[in-house]
């Protein structure tokens, strides 16, 4: 199995899972890595500094915005839109963050989030470096990859190309479409049937079906929100939303359904 259903699908923040989920993550993580040396209370600033892909069209992506969530201990799969918009507004006018959302900091992003466009890493165009300093000393430091999808590297896994232990141990595998077609055709299995059997190898049946209602929900509430959001949509076009007019057209028509379905 090339991939499983939670990989391919996965609940997180837009506009871009690579320059918008993955930067989170590591942030996140980095923050993560410090607290679990126990100097996360020693840090007096902390510098990220993003190269490539990420410094050329990473403010177009809300890389900026995705790293002060990060380093604030939010992650890409349980974070709440409207809390967000409140947390970075709050950093950057108080200019103070809480690492990990215990130690805070003083916090200046245009010194300490640096898009450096002329440089880029070898290993892949979307790198990010961060830095932990307490007073001038460098008490940690990591470079971090976002792969695509979401999913990040950091500068330890780079080097292999194994996967992880038992992530081909599956009873189907396949790596590609024909494959796929072939083994459904061949057990007399649907291609759900046939996931299910290999996401078995590490999750519960139970777990599968809360994962993927949990996955469901979040598209749902997506959608729900997006309907009911007015303005002008992010970014510097000035695009008016045409949503709150299409929301209002539904709820017209639910509540006519629902006095007389013969109007409908």
């Amino acid at each position: 199995m090339v991939a499983s259903t939670f990989e391919l699908f996965k609940i997180g923040v837009g506009p871009s899972s690579s320059h918008t989920m993955g930067p989170m993550l590591a942030a996140a993580l980095f923050v993560e890595r410090v607290a679990e040396t126990g100097r996360l209370a020693d840090v007096t600033r902390l510098e990220t500094l993003l190269f490539g892909s990420l410094a050329l069209t990473g403010k177009g992506h809300a890389t900026d915005r995705a790293i002060l969530l990060g380093l604030s201990g939010q992650r890409p799969d349980n974070i709440e839109p409207d809390a967000a918009d409140t947390l970075v507004e709050y950093i950057r006018s108080d200019q103070q963050i809480s690492l990990n959302g215990t130690h805070e900091i003083a916090f200046d992003e245009a010194a300490d989030v640096i898009f450096d466009q002329r440089k880029r890493l070898d290993f892949h165009s979307n790198a990010m470096r961060l830095n932990a300093f307490s007073g001038e000393e460098l008490i940690d430091t990591r470079v971090y990859y976002s792969v695509g999808g979401g999913a990040i590297l950091d500068e330890d896994q780079i080097g292999s190309n194994n996967p992880e232990n038992g992530l081909w141990d599956v009873p189907h595998p396949f790596c590609s479409g024909a494959d796929l077609l072939e083994i459904a055709d061949k057990e007399g299995l649907s291609i759900a049937d046939i996931m299910r059997k290999n996401e078995r190898m590490v999750k519960s049946d139970e777990q599968i079906s809360t994962d993927i209602r949990a996955i469901a929900d979040a598209m749902s509430a997506c959608i729900d929100r997006g309907i009911a959001q007015g303005g002008i949509l992010p970014g510097g076009l000035r695009v008016k939303r045409r949503a709150p007019l299409i929301h209002a057209r539904l709820m017209e028509r639910q509540e006519r359904a629902l006095s007389d379905p013969l109007t409908i």
